[in-house]
């Protein structure tokens, strides 16, 4: 899977009860994989605000 240009990945975590997705050194975490990947959007879309702005 892929947000803009950068790929995701997404996978089960084993001591805990959901799903974690890693991208452009962002860790999100969710109940399902489209809350985790819900997430990954909205911090991916964070860092770069962070980096437009310097």
């Amino acid at each position: 899977m892929k947000i803009g240009k950068k790929p995701v990945n997404v996978f089960k975590v084993k001591n805990r009860r959901g799903y974690a997705a890693i991208c452009d050194e962002c860790l999100t975490e969710g109940d399902t994989k489209e809350e985790a990947i819900d997430r990954m959007v909205k911090a991916i879309a964070r860092v770069e605000r962070k980096i437009l702005k310097k």
